[in-house]
């Protein structure tokens, strides 16, 4: 058996992840429902669980799957996955006096409220795209402090002219041809950071409001900027969103760039070239990565 006295617990966090659930509201003839993924973690005076085998200081990770499900029944904000997120961690602390700090994750799954003859219908629904809503709340009991990261997944977008790519780098290396109208398509990957704040603080904030600005503003600047770079459209979006939300403290993007490239049909004395190419080949891969991220600037203080 190796010596304890030579190396020491530096992290422990544990608790239960994939917790999916449906809640569904029901308001007179007209119902609501949110899915979610759920992962909730505990950090402590856990340590002893670990090197001693003790099981006393362990909240089962059985509880905290329990815990999602019943706060999930009482709450009316699980549709608002930030506050039902710090609505979880806020429990977590007060339950257990031993637990310094709580993590959640929320995964939120698209439903669509289904249009029957034009008309939103009271209780149909329609997963009409892959991307996702996320957060990630981080709760800490020294202060009580809440850190809040929330994003925009697996949005895919593609327009079919309004990209250029010309200018770059060149050397030895380079084979890329430069090119002034384009494919452009990516996956959208965002995320935004608020705080590190007060629960108070947090309140204030409309955070369904800033999910909805976040994608409307990636969507219409995707489609409206006459793009140079995936750089440059990228870096126009996170400051779009810096001026909108005063509360937001930084954002990421990563967007691989999804490549279409024409095929050739010269063998057919067929012109899919320049002015003629019509025809593409979704390339799946390699595909460029391109990320960044934009921070406000501390205030100097006097």
């Amino acid at each position: 058996m190796s010596n304890d006295s030579n190396v020491y617990l530096k992290t422990a966090r544990y608790g239960k992840d994939l917790v999916r659930l449906l809640r569904v509201y029901k308001e007179g003839s007209t119902q609501r429902c949110t899915e979610l993924t759920v992962r909730l973690l505990l950090e402590g005076d856990i340590e002893t669980s670990y090197t001693k085998a003790d099981n006393s200081v362990v909240v089962t990770t059985d509880t905290c799957k329990n815990t999602v499900n019943i706060l999930a029944k009482r709450s009316q904000n699980v549709d608002n996955i930030e506050v039902f997120a710090q609505e979880l961690t806020s429990h977590m602390l007060k339950q257990y006096k031993h637990i310094s700090s709580a993590h959640v994750k929320i995964i939120k799954h698209k439903w669509t409220r289904l249009l029957v003859d034009g008309k939103p219908h009271p209780h149909s629904f329609v997963r009409d795209g892959e991307d996702i809503s996320t957060t990630e709340v981080d709760h800490y009991r020294l202060g009580n402090k809440v850190q809040v990261k929330s994003g925009l997944d697996k949005l895919l977008v593609l327009k079919t002219t309004g990209s250029a790519f010309h200018g770059f780098y060149r050397d030895e290396y380079t084979t890329l041809p430069e090119v002034w109208d384009r494919i452009f398509s990516t996956a959208v990957n965002c995320t935004w950071t608020f705080g590190p704040s007060s629960p108070e603080a947090l309140a204030k904030i409309d955070f369904p409001a800033v999910h909805a600005g976040v994608r409307k503003i990636t969507t219409d600047t995707f489609a409206t900027d006459d793009s140079a770079s995936v750089q440059a459209t990228l870096y126009l979006m996170q400051k779009l969103i810096l001026a909108q939300f005063p509360a937001v403290q930084e954002v990421y993007y990563a967007l691989p760039n999804k490549h279409y490239v024409g095929i050739d049909l010269s063998k057919f004395n067929i012109d899919n070239t320049g002015k003629n190419l019509e025809v593409y080949y979704p390339q799946p891969d390699p595909s460029g990565l391109i990320t960044a991220t934009l921070a406000r600037k501390q205030q100097a203080k006097l």
